[in-house]
């Protein structure tokens, strides 16, 4: 229960660093795509995104917490939260109360994230990997992460948010993975002996690699095709890096595996009605962000 509990806390974290950055990446880089060192660059002169930066390193240290306490398989999935966290965030900045799109949407993420943690109750995660198993799982990685940034060279601004999603999600489950090693690492030998191992570094560069790619998903398009596609890669990329690597563990016997299977659809349009909600989807929104200010939304121009 605990580590289900800092991983709500990290979500809550970020889903406040996703507004505060995402006012930083309009309000310094509106002209238009930048490459990497460029947009980086420009949002570090803010002083809003580096709010939001303070609000992600939290998360992440929540998440390295929730990671020592539970398996991958379980605290990942937690992490979608976000979502509803961001919400009610934004319901907030907006001064507008939620609808019945956000409402369906957090109950039915919530209902599904809890009915698939409650049946297949994830277990196990003490296999410690060998090196074989981690180069399988960073050939993956890295052949997803290249495939979903090529794709984002083609076709609309959704299609690119939605690739940088992708993206992101596999460097974030990847950060997870070895975040939960290192965690072990501090636990068993201390902080002394953690940068003797490689895994911190992978740590280091895939959530720095993370962090820029997120940055371009802002840039490139809404957040609700960043953010959909995103929390619907993570958990599920942590599920399969969970069970493959550490051994992890997901009930099925008796036709749970059914049920979690319809558990997480049932999060999944959840996830997706709430990114495609009016409070993040619809163009007051996208304005007001840009401007940084919490104005009130003109309801008339949200599309039904």
């Amino acid at each position: 229960m605990w580590a289900v509990l800092f991983a709500l806390f990290a979500a809550m974290s970020n889903a406040l660093a996703t507004v505060l950055q995402r006012i930083g990446v309009e309000e310094s880089a509106p002209s238009g795509p930048r490459s990497s060192g460029k947009l980086m660059a420009s949002v570090i002169t803010r002083r809003v995104w580096i709010v939001g930066l303070l609000f992600a390193t939290a998360s992440f240290l929540l998440q390295a917490l929730a990671l020592a306490l539970g398996d991958l398989s379980r605290v990942q999935p937690v992490m979608v939260t976000e979502i509803v966290f961001l919400m009610a965030v934004l319901g907030f900045w907006f001064r507008r109360p939620l609808g019945w799109a956000e409402w369906s949407g957090a109950i039915a993420t919530a209902v599904g994230l809890g009915v698939f943690l409650y049946v297949s109750s994830p277990t196990g995660g003490g296999v410690r990997p060998d090196l074989g198993s981690w180069a399988m799982v960073l050939g993956a990685a890295v052949g997803g992460l290249v495939l979903s940034l090529a794709m984002t060279r083609f076709r609309s601004r959704s299609w690119r948010a939605a690739w940088f999603g992708a993206a992101g999600g596999i460097c974030f489950a990847l950060t997870a993975a070895t975040l939960k090693v290192s965690s072990d690492y501090v636990a068993r030998q201390g902080i002394g002996h953690l940068f003797f191992h490689w895994q911190p570094y992978v740590v280091a560069a895939s959530g720095l690699v993370g962090l820029v790619i997120v940055q371009h998903s802002l840039q490139a398009g809404s957040i609700a095709a960043s953010q959909s596609v995103l929390l619907i890669v993570n958990p599920v990329a942590s599920i399969l890096i969970g069970t493959q690597l550490f051994g992890d563990r997901l009930q099925t016997a008796g036709g749970r595996e059914a049920v979690d299977a319809l558990a997480l659809t049932v999060m999944f349009v959840g996830l997706f009605i709430l990114a495609h909600s009016p409070l993040v989807s619809s163009p007051d929104a996208e304005e007001h962000l840009s401007r940084g200010r919490p104005e009130r939304l003109d309801v008339d121009r949200v599309p039904s």
